[in-house]
């Protein structure tokens, strides 16, 4: 794989981690983004359930499925 960054980022990087240790700092920061990531995603689908707007146009939705179930018969 390859990424471009910062040029001021990849200095400090280059500076401050290891050689031998940059991939696994790369793979542990991306694992750890990607999980952040995961978790606002469940914060975001937690509040969206709680919200009763919400609820009343996923009502209005399944009205609309249940009538195109099976367009194509």
């Amino acid at each position: 794989m390859t990424f471009s960054v910062p040029e001021t980022l990849a200095v400090e990087f280059m500076r401050r981690v290891a050689p031998q240790d940059r991939s696994r700092f790369v793979s542990d920061a991306l694992t750890t983004r990607l999980a952040d990531r995961d978790l606002e995603l469940i914060r975001a689908c937690e509040a969206a359930n709680q919200d009763t707007e919400v609820a009343e146009i996923e009502k209005e939705f399944e009205g609309i499925r249940e009538a195109v179930a099976q367009p194509w018969k």
